[in-house]
């Protein structure tokens, strides 16, 4: 098969894809990869029908690389994950609002264009936790504890453009990362961003049956076949915090190889016309039946 990658320079050298790039090499099939944020495109012949069986993307949230996939997908190119499913997820503000309009467990979550409108928010809503709406890997993420301290951090916040901002939700500084590949789903925990421990190494964990069911629902409501999801435990239940379409995958044994393996049954999968409508549809995934629940979360 020939596939293309889209990565930006911030992901050139990680392990996520390059390691995926290696192994799809290494069974035989052509990778092309375009560098969106650092290349001159020839967007004419880049993009194409028939030019690849399927295109990946893998860039920062905001990046160019997205509506290069778009274009990919609007002359009737697969793409991984569905372009259409990917906007819905990587501006947060929009994935809250369809998060709880489909009944996930999401926080309540307020939208800002500036930081002065946050201080409308009453003080029983602090503390807060505000980050970017086009955040990722834990970027600019503030735990905000009083309307004192938003004041303060106002000049901060003012460069980060559209923010979001969700009544913190306590837990015990350990972040749950699920991850869906191939319709498996595998777990890791972690220090949370806004914890003591943020930085440590995170180790493979056991889902329950009921966080396990929420990580698929995930994947059903957002159109994504590969994806992460953040879920912490509160004191009222699993909360989903943030969703991904294309994380590091980290601590998933094997990871290359069985994402490599996902990227290649969709590919087959392929596309029945203009927007890829068949990648709307996720892969089933199987969820566990029953298993321990040990497992912490953060915000």
């Amino acid at each position: 098969m020939r596939l293309c990658f889209l990565v930006e320079e911030r992901y050139r050298h990680d392990g996520m894809p390059q390691e995926v790039i290696r192994q799809l090499t290494a069974w035989g099939h052509q990778v092309d990869v375009l560098r969106p944020g650092r290349s001159l495109l020839r967007i004419s012949d880049a993009i194409r029908a028939g030019s690849h069986d399927a295109w990946v993307l893998k860039t920062v949230s905001g990046g160019p690389g997205l509506t290069l996939l778009e274009a990919a997908a609007a002359v009737g190119l697969t793409t991984v994950n569905d372009a259409r499913s990917i906007r819905g997820v990587r501006d947060k503000a929009l994935a809250a609002a369809i998060g709880r309009s489909r009944g996930l467990p999401v926080p309540t979550t307020y939208a800002a264009a500036c930081p002065e409108a946050l201080a409308e928010l009453p003080e029983s809503e602090f503390p807060l936790v505000v980050k970017p709406a086009d955040g990722s890997s834990g970027r600019a993420v503030r735990l905000v504890e009083s309307p004192d301290r938003l004041a303060a951090l106002g000049p901060e916040l003012a460069r980060e453009g559209m923010l979001i901002a969700q009544p913190y939700v306590p837990n015990s500084g350990i972040d749950l990362k699920v991850y869906c590949v191939g319709g498996e789903l595998y777990a890791t925990e972690r220090g949370s961003p806004l914890g003591p421990d943020r930085g440590v190494r995170g180790r493979r964990v056991t889902l329950s049956s009921e966080v396990a069911a929420i990580a698929a629902e995930v994947g059903a409501v957002y159109g994504l076949d590969l994806y992460g999801v953040d879920i912490l435990l509160g004191p009222d239940g699993p909360v989903v915090v943030d969703v991904n379409d294309f994380p590091s995958f980290k601590e998933v044994p094997d990871a290359a190889a069985r994402v490599g393996r996902a990227v290649l049954e969709l590919a087959r999968r392929g596309a029945t016309g203009p927007g890829n409508d068949t990648a709307a549809v996720p892969v089933p995934v199987r969820v566990p039946v029953q298993m321990p629940a040990t497992v912490g979360g953060a915000g």
